[in-house]
């Protein structure tokens, strides 16, 4: 499969649980937006059309997450998930300082799974009810 044909199947995906699914001021959607190199998420009230709360890695220090020794000699595998949960946690913590405790997660056609999941984990786990 070719980037086009993978990124046109990706909107596709995005906009068919887009029309489903709406934040509120009340349950605001978690937004995700994944780089190649960053990942970043929001939370957005849909009925007043702005975003109430963000983060992104770049204002996460996880500092040198899932390198070894050698740069890649063990755990090179965390090198983005690492980052992407902090992000998740980060997000929770301003969600619980502003009063939000549930949110309805829209993961922009990307499959749940890698950076997605650990962003959505992270959230839970600072207890942001998904």
């Amino acid at each position: 499969m070719d980037a086009k044909t993978r990124r046109r199947a990706r909107v596709r995906r995005h906009v068919r649980v887009r029309r489903k699914i709406a934040g509120t001021a009340a349950r605001p959607r978690l937004a995700v937006y994944r780089s190649n190199r960053h990942i970043y998420a929001q939370l957005v009230d849909d009925d007043a059309a702005r975003t109430l709360i963000a983060a992104s890695d770049r204002d996460v220090r996880v500092g040198e997450a899932g390198k070894g020794e050698a740069g890649k000699a063990k755990g090179a595998s965390q090198g983005k998930t690492a980052p992407a949960k902090a992000v998740g946690e980060l997000l929770a913590e301003r969600a619980k300082a502003a009063g939000i405790d549930r949110v309805v997660f829209a993961r922009g056609g990307r499959l749940f799974h890698g950076r997605v999941a650990a962003l959505a984990e992270g959230a839970r786990e600072k207890g942001l009810q998904i």
